[in-house]
């Protein structure tokens, strides 16, 4: 049987490579496989050449087909969106391709004999540049999945590219710095893993002056991107530096939690034990700075996610063995003080947390931890710190048998703390003669601290060694060399060894005492040895005896004796105020105050000096607050400091003045004869004038903790707390809006009384914002009007509100009921702006509708204000009307079975309703033409355009408060529009005048056919000729100059007045003026004054009547001289006989 022949290779060509895709895109177990299937092929297709020019040139035909069929295959990918695991796998595939291929050419150069020319043009170079432009030319393309498989291939490919081209790498670094910037994530996403691949192959000196390294533009992007998951690549892909550290530490604090949870677990822990041979990089914990340690710790352990605090406790236990000194037995206490020694010791919250982590997450650590003779000779800050701590975990965890074994006898802890004692001494004597070691004093000190802190956790029932312990302490507090930071761990320690507080007070009282008289005894000395100095031995004399002197007064004091006498004045105010602290009985159980309060405390407020006078007041505060009588009596003192202080002591005095209000709340806030509004309002006042940071965060922070434990519940301090943390000017002052917005959230849910305080203060919030976002200076930023609303719906909404059953709370679902009809009623008011009103309408929305149990009353309530709004006073935006259109189907269809028989005239025989209905009836229904407080009709046009109400709701006297915009005089000035409210008449006068109108039209009606000009005969009041004669114009001038408007007949209006004439609507009641009302209307229609409108019930009429000016000027006059226009001009009652006059046939 005769061989098969072999296909040729271009057939082969293609049908092999569709093959090798299919099988690819399906599984990628085959890929292997398929790479050495196509090498084989394509090695084989690159024989294939033709000889060209006459033998000078080869064509290299087999890889031109191969390539090309290989392009197609991959532009059949390009078009497929994200997402698609097929495409994926062809992806991966594409780029494991150019992998193996330039892998297999690499081969091949290196088996070439040396003395052998390597051509860097090949086969594989061919084909990946092929590929490369290829993809590059997507990188502009309009469809987004294109791009985005375009970014995909380059980011595989470009890791096996080897050494490219001057010239396509830098279309190609352009390129992908441009993708970084699409405004689509995803493919920013696949530029920045792209990006970072040619970070370190960058030529810094070929670049521009001012363009940004690829490093730099990551850092950027890490930085500021929106996108979290931009920031994550950026993060995973940024080379980390010194110089790039900082920016991913940063990231500790992002919005995003798998950010926050990538820079623990991944970067910073990659780099904490690094690989063998090779030395700590940048992010080492050896090569942190002890700030960005700390940054670390603290911002990892304190996370609110348990899935970043879990990973950076894996961190910080990683960096005990970075940090180690070796990995022999025994050696963990010495990783454990190692890795102490990296951190600053003297901010042991932050340590302190992070040794606590590592005995959570390395129980092998904290398993294998001894104390023995050898530890506690020598103590260093570290041990010392790293005990006391371990004590305290012990003592939390119930770890007794642990606390055995570590515990030292009270005897021998009491010769440790007196041993370390005199080393400070030492040290500070020391000091005074050489200049001193600052850091050996810390030590020492720190040392001393770290052991009274142990003291506290030890076992008492050594009473030997309890007293020594106390009478060791209670010396070392009557000593002037006792530095001031140990005062107050001698105190707690004391407060340990009592046996109750007035023991605790007797030993102070008495150590004060004693330092006090020891500076007498001093001066008594010296005036003895100068006394001896004076004396004679000639003979015995007699001496007149003298009385003892007292003490010298500060003012008879040498410079030397008062610097003397403030010092151990200040230590002794340091030991009240210690002992105070730690005080919970009243100031009339302890009578031996009483001498410490006039002869040390009081003096020292009287001192001009602010050390002084700062501990003296904190002092007399912390009486205060054990004492009802002397807060009554001294309470206008600290008022006074606040206004006169400087800053450090007005927040020293505002502290005390917050915490006498909490703990006398009754006396103070609750009582108004002793000025309790008064003293809020003092506060409110420092509030809005003061413009230290740190004074207002205080403040505020002090009117937070009043208003959440429901001390105070004044609507003016809710107002000012939130008007300040939403202010531009508080931006900066990061303590104020931390707390602030813990503070909101916080109160608004934990009751619902609490949620009725915040919707009451909404409209009136919103209002102070809005008209403070009008005057922001240049630079400034402010919280968008929707973000205001978006907050306060979510603090009202009752489906938030915790309810204390045991209290009697239920949630109030009628909250947001209540700040939907607010908001209605102020969508009425012109004063608002129309963007405004956009985010109120569409705040309208998101409001909650309880259920059908609502109360009817406020179910109808809304229901009317919605129809008139949308009838009387529509939004102008489209989006507006949407919102609104969408908060009316809900509530009626939430409210189906309650508005079924939705009649308005019922509902004004309802008492309940009667303030909503005179609400309504005052409200007067804006032109077409008449626009926010922003915008008039344009004055091009004479004529104005007409208008019409649709609703039926309308009183008599709702027409009558319209106001036209008056004619042009023979000067050609318009005159002032009279401000149209619902005031009194005697108010009248003070309204005339408004804001001058602008040009811009808000509609323009179409061109149409001419319509029949309307009879303009001039309507004439009996006995009202001379109220209005005078202000009646020429009618023969002004018909010269009257237009007709075309109006569509499909709107129903009536035809367009032209100035001076005015069209006006009309509500025709029957049941009021039966007779008279048809009759106006009917002979109005036979006139052509009047357009029959749509009869919306049987009670009401609407139509249309033209008003010429001189009609609208008397109409004023009678509303000027308190006459109520009823029907427009068909009948009016006298103010003072109450009669009703009827005025048809002059109106015909």
């Amino acid at each position: 049987m005769p061989a098969r022949t072999p296909a040729p290779i271009l057939e082969t060509i293609t049908s092999a490579i569709p093959k090798a895709f299919e099988q690819a895109q399906n599984s990628s177990a085959n890929h292997q496989k398929n790479f050495v299937a196509l090498h084989k092929l394509h090695f084989e297709a690159a024989a294939k050449t033709e000889t060209v020019r006459g033998g000078d040139g080869v064509k290299l035909v087999g890889e031109r087909a191969f390539e090309d069929c290989f392009v197609d295959m991959v532009n059949r990918v390009l078009v497929v969106k994200k997402g698609t695991g097929v495409a994926d796998r062809a992806v991966k595939f594409v780029a494991g391709y150019i992998k193996f291929l330039n892998a297999k050419a690499t081969e091949e150069r290196l088996k070439q004999e040396e003395g052998e020319d390597n051509d860097d043009e090949s086969t594989a170079t061919r084909f990946t540049y092929r590929l490369l432009k290829h993809f590059l030319k997507g990188f502009e393309a309009k469809d987004k999945n294109v791009r985005y498989r375009v970014v995909c291939f380059v980011a595989e490919v470009i890791s096996h590219l080897g050494e490219l081209d001057e010239d396509i790498y830098n279309t190609l670094r352009t390129a992908l710095l441009e993708r970084v910037r699409d405004k689509e994530s995803f493919i920013r996403v696949q530029a920045v893993a792209a990006l970072a691949k040619i970070c370190g192959s960058e030529d810094l000196g070929e670049l521009a002056e001012d363009e940004q390294t690829a490093t730099e533009v990551l850092e950027d992007l890490l930085a500021h991107d929106p996108s979290a998951d931009v920031r994550r690549a950026a993060l995973l892909n940024i080379p980390i530096t010194v110089d790039t550290l900082p920016t991913v530490l940063a990231r500790t604090r992002d919005i995003d939690t798998t950010v926050r949870r990538l820079v623990y677990g991944n970067i910073l822990l990659a780099h904490a034990e690094p690989p063998d041979g090779t030395l700590p990089g940048a992010a080492h914990p050896r090569a942190l700075t002890i700030a960005q340690r700390e940054l670390i710790v603290r911002n990892g352990l304190g996370d609110r996610e348990p899935a970043v605090r879990a990973a950076a406790g894996k961190l910080v236990g990683a960096w005990v063995d970075a940090v180690g000194v070796g990995t022999k037995k025994g050696a963990v206490l010495e990783d454990v003080l190692a890795f102490l020694g990296t951190f600053d010791l003297r901010e042991s919250a932050v340590v302190e947390d992070a040794l606590l982590s590592v005995f959570v997450t390395r129980v092998d650590v904290f398993d294998a931890l001894e104390f023995d003779e050898d530890f506690w000779r020598g103590l260093t800050p570290e041990k010392a710190f790293f005990v006391r701590v371990f004590v305290d975990h012990c003592v939390s965890t119930k770890e007794t048998t642990r606390l055995e074994k570590v515990l030292p006898v009270v005897t021998a802890h009491a010769f440790r703390i007196q041993e370390a004692y005199n080393t400070l001494l030492d040290v500070l004597d020391g000091a005074e003669g050489t200049g001193g070691d600052d850091e050996a004093i810390d030590e020492h000190e720190f040392i001393l601290a770290e052991l009274l802190r142990l003291a506290l956790n030890l076992d008492y029932a050594d009473e030997i060694g309890r007293r020594r312990l106390e009478q060791f302490v209670r010396h070392m507090i009557s000593q002037e060399a006792l530095p001031s930071g140990l005062v107050t761990r001698c105190l707690d320690v004391l407060r340990t060894l009592s046996s109750s507080e007035r023991d605790l007070i007797r030993i102070v009282v008495e150590v004060v005492h004693e330092l006090r008289d020891a500076n007498d005894d001093d001066e008594v000395i010296n005036e003895l040895i100068n006394d001896d100095d004076d004396t004679t031995i000639d003979g015995p004399t007699t001496a007149a005896p003298r009385a003892p002197r007292g003490p010298k007064s500060h003012a008879e004091m040498t410079a030397v004796e008062r610097e003397r006498a403030d010092a151990m004045d200040v230590r002794c105010l340091d030991l009240c105020i210690g002992m105070l602290e730690r005080v919970n009985g009243t100031f009339e159980e302890n009578s031996t105050l009483e001498g410490i309060l006039g002869e040390l405390i009081v003096p020292a407020v009287k001192r001009k000096e602010l050390v002084l006078r700062e501990k003296g007041l904190v002092c007399l505060g912390l009486c205060c607050l054990i004492t009802r009588r002397m807060a009554l009596n001294s309470f206008q003192l600290f008022l006074s400091q606040v206004q006169t202080a400087p800053e450090v002591l007005k927040l020293r005095v505002l502290q005390v003045v917050f915490d006498v209000l909490m703990v006398h709340e009754g006396d103070f806030l609750a009582n108004a004869s002793v000025g309790g509004g008064r003293v809020i309002e003092f506060l409110l006042q420092v509030l809005g004038n003061e413009e230290s940071d740190k004074v207002q965060a205080l403040i505020c922070t002090g009117f937070a903790k009043l208003m959440l434990s429901g001390m105070i519940s004044d609507e003016r301090v809710l107002s000012s707390l939130a008007l300040i943390y939403l202010s531009p000017d508080t931006a900066e002052n990061q303590e104020l809006r931390q707390c602030l917005s813990y503070f909101f959230p916080a109160f608004s849910y934990s009751s619902p009384t609490h949620q009725r305080l915040m919707q009451e203060i909404f409209l009136p919030v919103f209002d102070q914002l809005s008209k403070g976002r009008r005057e922001l200076d240049e630079g400034q930023e402010m919280v968008s009007s929707a973000q205001v609303c978006a907050m306060f719906v979510d603090w009202t909404d009752p489906q938030k509100a915790v309810c204390i059953e045991a209290l009697g709370q239920t949630a109030d679902q009628m909250v947001h009921m209540d700040m939907a009809a607010a908001i209605l009623r102020a969508l009425f008011s012109k004063e608002i702006p129309r963007d405004d009103k956009k985010v109120l309408c569409q705040a309208l929305a998101k409001l909650y509708l309880p259920p059908e149990t609502a109360d009817d009353d406020k179910v109808r309530t809304l229901k009317l204000l919605v129809d008139n709004l949308r009838t009387r006073r529509p939004p102008r935006e489209a989006s507006a009307l949407a919102a609104l259109a969408k908060f009316d189907n809900a509530l009626s269809k939430r409210f189906e079975k309650q508005l079924e028989e939705f009649d308005e005239a019922e509902y004004r025989q309802l008492e309940s309703l009667r303030e909503l209905f005179e609400f309504l009836d005052d409200i007067v229904p804006l032109d077409e033409d008449e626009d926010e407080e922003d915008e008039v009709p344009s004055t091009k046009k004479r004529g104005a355009r007409k208008r019409r109400s649709e609703s039926v709701t309308t009183d008599p006297t709702s027409a009558d408060e319209e106001a036209r915009t008056p004619p042009r005089g023979k000067g050609g000035k318009a005159r002032s529009k009279r401000r149209r409210t619902s005031q009194s008449d005697e108010d009248d006068e003070h309204d005339e005048a408004s804001p001058p109108p602008s040009v811009v039209p808000t509609r323009t009606m179409p061109r149409r056919a001419a319509t029949k000009k309307v009879d303009m005969t001039p309507i004439k009041l009996e006995g009202d000729d001379d109220e209005g004669g005078e202000n009646d114009v020429d009618q023969n001038n002004d018909d010269e100059d009257d237009e007709s408007t075309p109006v569509p007949r499909s709107k129903r209006r009536a035809a367009a007045c032209v100035s001076p004439s005015c069209c006006y609507f009309l509500e025709l009641q029957y049941r009021s003026f039966p007779f008279l009302s048809v009759n106006l209307l009917e002979t109005a229609q036979s006139r052509g004054l009047a357009d029959k409108r749509k009869r919306t019930s049987k009670m009401t009429m609407m139509m249309t009547v033209t008003m010429h000016q001189s009609q609208l000027t008397q109409f004023w006059v009678l509303k000027r001289k308190g006459r109520r226009l009823m029907r427009w001009m068909g009948c009016w009652t006298s103010s003072a006989t109450g009669t009703w006059h009827d005025r048809a046939n002059a109106v015909v």
